[in-house]
């Protein structure tokens, strides 16, 4: 069983990366960060933190629409297409069917998100151009000029001689070089000089990552979950829906849950995404510590598992002949 859930996930996983919406989203995100410290300049002595906040965002946004078409790709068309049955016809279980797909897409949404964070973490370090004065850090420009430039040379020459997919080499490459780049940045400082203690890249930074790809893979369960009995534009519609009112699942829950039965409820179904965004702790001055990031991990394990089992349950008796 084991086997047959991780060649799912594998095969899913490939499958994903080379969707074009998957490229697409991606790159908006990384074009989003490029020109975010451009957005940020224009505030009183909260540009750093206005910068933190957008790469946060774009982060938020990019893990939600990667899952929600990914998800889509992953099961909707196959269903609609009519391919699935070419799958649930051998010995495969359904359930291993389903834990293969999140599987699957947790991987991609996972590799998106490694990406994207990397790009947040050079564009802080960049920082912004608060005054004339200040100048480019020109080792984030060149790091991240090496990677756009050797991705694309690398992925052209094998997709040219071993007709490799562009869109899926384009993205695991561009995951290696952003690891040298980070780990470059992480050695050297803005002055060229090797100087590991002041890389001005901070913990906090990673922590709030982590907790946005936690709610991303919350995010994947129920677009698998909403796949198995809707269409494309339900499925869209739904996650969305989820996602809005998992922003004010606790503000809604804290001041209607004592009078009103629907408001208990909903505090128990909706997740409570608010827990993952710690954007006030930007303004506050606030860490993200491992006892909370390990708090809200366990939230996220038991909320994919129930996700995931209703998502069995509602796909058993799914008629996709």
């Amino acid at each position: 069983m084991i086997y047959k859930i991780i060649t799912i996930g594998k095969n899913t996983f490939t499958e994903t990366l080379r969707q074009p919406i998957y490229a697409v989203i991606l790159i908006t995100a990384l074009i989003m960060f490029l020109v975010s410290p451009s957005i940020a300049m224009y505030t009183l002595d909260e540009d750093v933190k206005l910068l933190r906040e957008i790469g946060l965002s774009t982060l938020f946004l990019t893990g939600l629409f990667i899952a929600i078409f990914s998800a889509i790709g992953a099961i909707t068309e196959e269903i609609e297409t009519k391919t699935i049955t070419t799958v649930l016809s051998k010995p495969i279980a359904r359930p291993v069917f389903i834990i293969g797909k999140f599987l699957g897409v947790a991987a991609a949404v996972t590799l998106a998100h490694y990406i994207c964070t990397t790009a947040m973490l050079m564009t802080i370090r960049h920082g912004v151009l608060e005054t004339a004065s200040d100048t480019h850090d020109w080792t984030v420009v060149t790091a991240a000029t090496v990677t756009v430039v050797a991705t694309l040379l690398l992925t052209a020459f094998f997709n040219y001689t071993y007709d490799w997919n562009f869109i899926a080499s384009a993205t695991g490459l561009l995951a290696m070089f952003c690891t040298l780049a980070m780990l470059f940045l992480s050695l050297i400082d803005r002055e060229w000089h090797f100087n590991p203690q002041n890389n001005s890249i901070q913990l906090f930074d990673i922590n709030a990552s982590i907790l946005l790809l936690l709610a991303a893979l919350i995010l994947v369960a129920l677009a698998i979950m909403f796949s198995t009995r809707l269409n494309v534009v339900l499925t869209l519609l739904c996650c969305i829906t989820v996602f809005m009112l998992g922003l004010i699942s606790a503000y809604i829950s804290g001041k209607y849950a004592e009078q009103h039965l629907w408001a208990k409820i909903s505090k128990i179904l909706i997740p409570d995404l608010q827990i993952f965004w710690v954007t006030d702790a930007v303004y506050e001055g606030s860490t993200v510590t491992l006892s909370y990031i390990g708090i809200i991990s366990v939230y996220a394990i038991l909320y994919i598992t129930g996700i995931l089992t209703l998502a069995i349950a509602l796909f058993q008796r799914r008629q996709v002949g």
